[in-house]
């Protein structure tokens, strides 16, 4: 039904090891959060009745949700994306289309093939969900109308991963297109469900993936008929805008990756035409100057060309209308004195205000991150770097001139989100000194995450993999930061008897930190940086919390992420040549 390259995906996928360690490691997170949770509550409140646990299996539930919702979702788009984009960047793309393969086989054969992996461990994460209704407060009918949700939300996030994919020639288009696309998806679906209140609340429901996993997690999905019907509404539109979307992708495959005969054909027309002219009228014809090449070559073809693509400029645009609903958002948050109010379960520690601001950061970070990764996978696989490494390009010209560039190219991304810092500290929102430890703390993040993704780049072969690994580990420290703060201020019982679940939980991270960063190229330094990191990160949300002093927190993040990047950095200046596998040939990781 999907074609011979969904057959091939499905038949090769499960005789990977990897594959099965992929679940087990996501099944085995979601178990340790739900026994951290429930050692968090026990130490803190009784749960002898069977009111305490029902509550607990209910808080658990609607926090275990979203997540999974936002991991894998996240997980479909940009593997999508990154699967086709590597296609395009290693030329296998031009020759599926040279094949009798018909559009609907490439483009549909190659979201089923992406979908494998996040349906697959959606499908092993079921039987730890129905444990919640064991505990009361969560039914079985709550459990499976979030996991249609969250089935809906994947298919669509790797519809438009795929498509995007197919459409845009860089990975790193491909990616941050999609990224912001869907981004802006909900957003918009957001303000339009908070804009329409007289509309039906079934029709709200389907305008907001957010708004419609939160109905279907709650007791009323399955008392009220409008909710349920709300949730399926949302699942049947998720599913038509995934079909129109797949529909366009099938309908211009051919179009926007034109096969290698015609793009032939095409320059042979345009030499016969320039040779012509030359021939005709020499004296018309004029030699192009040649450039100035700074010192640095790397760097100057980072900021002097397109180094990315011309259609960078559209990501730009893209991310610049993005912070534009963010600004909007907060601007009505401080006309309707909204903005200094407690967000939610975070309580005093963060205002309304810094969740649109942390939103933007975090998107900000992960697009540095995944331009940063394609940089170094860009010139991989389009062959690029073995011609790099046979001159006489030194190890510092190539990294410092690859990081260089990287931030002056995302340098929209870096400054939007300190002007928007600045003038929420204008507005009184945060203190002068406050708003300095953000801005350093940010610029320390943006250069961790640039040479988080050039370390990637460098250490795995396989384009995907590095850019999935470089990318998850941005993710992690993100979501395991805001799930810390959200156990830590719901449940405030004594340090003691949280501190056992929450060593676990630092160690698994030091782990995971560790098996990303150190794996092929294992070191003391990167290790010391895996598993201190966590840590670091774990005493400055303790100390943001306690409102103690930020100036603990900004010198305990910057000491903590400077050091990782140290320890990443100096590796890739002196063992640069091991990083790359030199000399082991390019046959070592298969992604």
């Amino acid at each position: 039904m999907f074609g011979p390259i969904f057959y091939r995906e499905a038949s090769v996928t499960p005789k990977r090891p990897k594959t099965f360690l992929i679940r087990g490691v996501y099944v085995l997170t979601l178990f340790l959060l739900l026994c951290t949770g429930y050692l968090v509550l026990d130490g803190s409140r009784s749960l002898a009745t069977s009111g305490d646990s029902a509550r607990f299996g209910g808080w658990m539930f609607t926090l275990l949700a979203p997540l999974q919702l936002l991991v894998l979702a996240s997980l479909a788009a940009v593997g999508a994306a990154a699967s086709v984009a590597q296609e395009k960047d290693r030329r296998t793309l031009i020759l599926l289309l040279l094949t009798r393969l018909t559009g609907f086989e490439i483009v549909v054969g190659k979201l089923a093939a992406t979908l494998l992996t996040p349906l697959s461990m959606l499908l092993c994460a079921l039987p730890l969900f129905l444990t919640l209704p064991l505990l009361g407060g969560v039914s079985p009918q709550q459990v499976f109308g979030v996991f249609v949700v969250t089935a809906s939300s994947i298919v669509l996030a790797g519809s438009v991963g795929t498509v995007v994919g197919m459409w845009r020639d860089k990975t790193f288009q491909a990616i941050a297109m999609t990224v912001l696309g869907l981004l802006m998806y909900v957003g918009l679906g957001e303000i339009a469900a908070n804009a329409l209140s007289g509309i039906p609340e079934a029709v709200r429901l389907s305008l907001s993936p957010a708004r419609a996993l939160a109905a279907a997690a709650s007791p009323m999905a399955s008392l009220s008929t409008e909710t349920a019907l709300g949730v399926a509404l949302f699942v049947l539109v998720t599913l038509l805008l995934a079909l129109l979307v797949l529909v366009i992708g099938v309908a211009r495959v051919r179009i926007w990756n034109p096969s290698r005969e015609v793009r032939l054909k095409a320059s042979e027309e345009e030499q016969a035409s320039s040779s012509s002219v030359e021939e005709g009228t020499p004296a018309s014809w004029k030699a192009r100057e040649p450039r100035r090449v700074w010192d640095n070559p790397v760097l100057w073809r980072e900021v002097c060309t397109w180094a990315y693509g011309r259609k960078v400029v559209i990501i730009r645009v893209a991310f610049v209308l993005f912070f534009v609903l963010v600004a909007a958002v907060l601007q009505t948050q401080l006309t309707s004195g909204v903005a200094l109010e407690p967000a939610g379960r975070i309580g005093r520690a963060l205002p309304a205000a810094t969740l649109p601001l942390a939103a933007l950061g975090v998107v900000s970070l992960v697009l540095i991150n995944a331009l940063a990764v394609n940089s170094v996978t860009g010139e991989r696989d389009g062959l690029a770097l073995d011609l790099l490494l046979v001159t006489d390009l030194s190890p510092r010209e190539f990294v410092f001139g690859k990081l260089l560039g990287v931030l002056y190219v995302g340098k929209e991304m870096i400054l939007l989100p300190i002007l928007l810092v600045v003038f929420l500290a204008s507005r009184g929102v945060m203190t002068f000194e406050n708003m300095m430890y953000v801005i350093l703390s940010a610029i320390t993040l943006y250069i961790f995450v640039t040479m988080l993704g050039l370390h990637s780049g460098l250490n795995y072969v396989s384009g995907r993999t590095a850019i999935l690994t470089s990318l998850g580990t941005v993710f992690f420290l993100c979501v395991g930061i805001a799930i810390c703060m959200t156990i830590m201020v719901s449940f405030r019982g004594a340090f003691q008897l949280q501190l056992a679940p929450f060593l676990v939980m630092i160690l698994g991270g030091g782990a995971a930190l560790f098996a990303s960063l150190g794996w092929r190229n294992p070191s003391s330094a990167i290790f010391l940086a895996s598993f201190s990191l966590p840590l670091v990160t774990f005493y400055a949300i303790t100390q943001f919390l306690l409102q103690i002093d930020h100036l603990y927190v900004f010198v305990a993040l910057l000491t903590g992420y400077a050091f990782t990047t140290a320890a990443m950095m100096i590796p890739a200046l002196s063992e640069f040549d091991v990083s790359l596998e030199r000399g082991r040939g390019a046959a070592g990781d298969e992604a």
